[in-house]
């Protein structure tokens, strides 16, 4: 190719369109067809009786449905709220219920209705549903910490795309204290959207504040340590790490007996999903689960710091090359063949032009 200019657009644009097909793939993939695997419901009963109405219930259903049986209505209860199954159906030829969590998943409740609901009509029965765990009425969906996810999310990876611009000639201590001070800012802006802004949370904003600066403090010590390696390709790892796998598996929109293996598979231990199920925890459900989410978040930290030394001792190494390398003596360049100080200037200004677009796109 003989124009440098088009090259260098055409090299630009690999980036964002990596990033189309990326998304395509992982929203499309995660949210297009939902489908239940292996959800899990109970029957409420006890003998052999309710054991004969739930395997006929699993024979109909095949692996979209895992089904139990639980002795009492106050043990469905337990097992709802502590997130063991979606649903639980209590048989009844009058007044048949189905009681449901719509705080831990909504479209988990809308699924398992639909299974039972044509189980009810058979009986004759309207088919009555319980909500045993409701989510605010800010929030009817429990969508809203989907939605909190994102905007706590690009606010992280948004200033990794800054740090690395902007702040590359900085030493890492530096950005790693900015790295830290920025999650805390971030984390804060979490606290402050979710409380008094749209009222997703009405309690324990102290410590949505904390989970919020974990995962965003995981994400900028990941960001900050990976652009010493992979420079102008750190945006599009990130996009892919924290917004295509991430939103995907994070049981915001659809819970991972709705999605297929690999996002389910994502679920159990990323960032997203530990966030989400954390808040989840803290929220609705008495801080049931909340160590699991708080402990996935800290994991994370752990891995950039780790990323973060690496960059750290790699950088003083290069940093330190010259200077210990054996000394070559050089010969002197010709008077006329010295760059002129304002093409080194204007190279220079164009390699940081460069840079603040490589590390801007998908922002």
């Amino acid at each position: 190719m003989r124009s440098p200019a088009l090259r260098h657009v055409l090299t630009h644009l690999i980036t964002p369109l990596l990033m189309c097909l990326g998304m395509g793939l992982a929203y499309m993939g995660a949210f297009v067809t939902p489908e239940p695997h292996h959800l899990p419901v109970a029957v409420v009963g006890a003998g052999p009786r309710a054991k004969v109405f739930a395997q006929t219930v699993k024979d109909t259903a095949g692996d979209k449905l895992d089904v139990r049986t639980v002795a009492t209505r106050v043990a469905a209860v337990d097992l709802l709220k502590s997130r063991d199954v979606t649903g639980a159906y209590v048989p009844n030829a009058k007044a048949p219920e189905l009681l449901v969590a719509t705080a831990a998943s909504d479209m988990g409740a809308t699924a398992v209705e639909k299974v039972f609901t044509p189980v009810a009509a058979e009986a004759g029965a309207p088919l009555k549903v319980t909500d045993v765990a409701p989510p605010v009425s800010d929030d009817p969906t429990g969508q809203g910490l989907f939605f909190l996810l994102i905007a706590v999310s690009i606010g992280s990876y948004a200033s990794v795309a800054a740090l690395g611009a902007a702040g590359a000639a900085l030493p890492m201590r530096v950005r790693a204290l900015l790295a830290l001070g920025v999650s805390a800012v971030v984390g804060a802006i979490g606290a402050l959207l979710a409380g008094p802004v749209f009222h997703l949370a009405h309690h324990s904003l102290a410590s949505l504040w904390g989970m919020a600066w974990l995962y965003s403090a995981g994400i900028l010590f990941i960001g900050v340590g990976l652009h010493t390696f992979l420079k102008r390709w750190t945006t599009l790892t990130m996009m892919v790490l924290f917004v295509m796998l991430n939103f995907t598996s994070s049981g915001g929109l659809f819970r991972p007996e709705l999605q297929n293996g690999f996002f389910g598979t994502l679920h159990a231990f990323w960032n997203g999903a530990g966030f989400v199920e954390g808040i989840r925890s803290l929220l609705y459900f008495g801080d049931d689960g909340l160590a699991r989410g708080v402990w996935t978040l800290v994991v994370w930290l752990i891995v950039g710091l780790a990323v973060t030394a690496i960059a750290a001792a790699c950088e003083r190494a290069r940093a330190a090359r010259p200077a210990t390398g054996p000394a070559t003596a050089l010969p002197e360049p010709a008077p006329e063949a010295e760059p002129a100080p304002e093409a080194g200037r204007a190279a220079e200004a164009g390699h940081e032009a460069e840079e603040e677009l490589e590390e801007a796109v998908g922002v």
